[in-house]
């Protein structure tokens, strides 16, 4: 069975950030995400986490609210880039976070590209036992983001071959930017290490849209990997009130509903 991980950035938000990991695993969560650990030392959150494992954490994304989205790809910005990253692998060594996922940036062009590689390679060498991610996220959400799409992005992995780098599948962002988040998964399961789920076509509790999610939870029983489910999405209600979706997932015996 699949692990299953509260995204604590989004979920149990009806308390501070430190609180929400008790709630998480009295919910019948597995572990957590958080995507940017970076506003409370690294003390409190292992306080806080109190051995609930944490599956991924993202490098630090800049200043969101002057439109920055990470550097990855970000030409000139590579020392930026670069210290975020040592900072992001040191805290999720401390944190014990499976992986880090590489935020790319507002950028487009070769350029961009060859920025992004050359950024990749540099931190599979600066950190080879941390796994790393990479998502596409949608124009919508994200506007200008470098990684907009699934098959760029399963080219530039194919073209680096670098094991330690693994696509992160969101069904949301998957059915966003592609229509057809099953087709998505079924081209690309392959090379995905860490999955985020939502409901479709809000972005609210997970299920709805057509896409299979006891299938995609079967997928990865067969494949016997270590790949983390993610509940990222924005809760209609109190989060508590609206959980049915891990419990169906969990037991596998009845449909996931809206």
């Amino acid at each position: 069975m699949p692990r299953f991980a509260a995204n604590l950035t989004m979920l149990f938000t009806e308390v501070p950030s430190l609180h929400r990991p008790e709630l998480a695993a009295q919910a019948g969560f597995d572990g957590a995400e958080v995507l940017f650990p970076y506003d409370h030392p690294e003390a409190e959150w292992e306080k806080a986490l109190s051995g609930l494992p944490l599956a991924l954490i993202n490098t630090p994304p800049g200043n969101w609210s002057a439109g920055d989205r990470g550097f990855a790809a970000v030409p000139g910005q590579e020392a930026v880039f670069r210290d975020g990253f040592l900072r992001a692998a040191s805290v999720a060594n401390r944190l014990g976070a499976e992986r880090v996922h590489v935020m790319a940036g507002v950028a487009k062009g070769p350029m961009a590209e060859q920025v992004y590689r050359e950024n990749l390679l540099w931190a599979t060498g600066q950190a080879p036992e941390l796994a790393i991610t990479v998502e596409p996220i949608n124009p919508d959400d994200m506007p200008g983001y470098f990684l907009n799409d699934f098959d760029q992005a399963a080219r530039i992995l194919e073209d680096l071959n670098a094991a330690q780098i693994g696509l992160q599948f969101d069904v949301w962002h998957a059915a966003r930017i592609h229509g057809n988040a099953t087709t998505v998964w079924d081209t690309h399961r392959h090379r995905v290490s860490h999955v985020q789920i939502a409901g479709f076509p809000s972005r609210n509790e997970p299920g709805g849209g057509g896409f299979d999610l006891p299938a995609l939870c079967a997928d990865l029983d067969a494949a016997a990997g270590t790949v983390w489910v993610a509940g990222e999405y924005r809760p209609s209600r109190a989060t508590v009130h609206g959980l049915m979706w891990l419990q169906a997932l969990k037991s596998r015996n009845r449909p996931i509903g809206d």
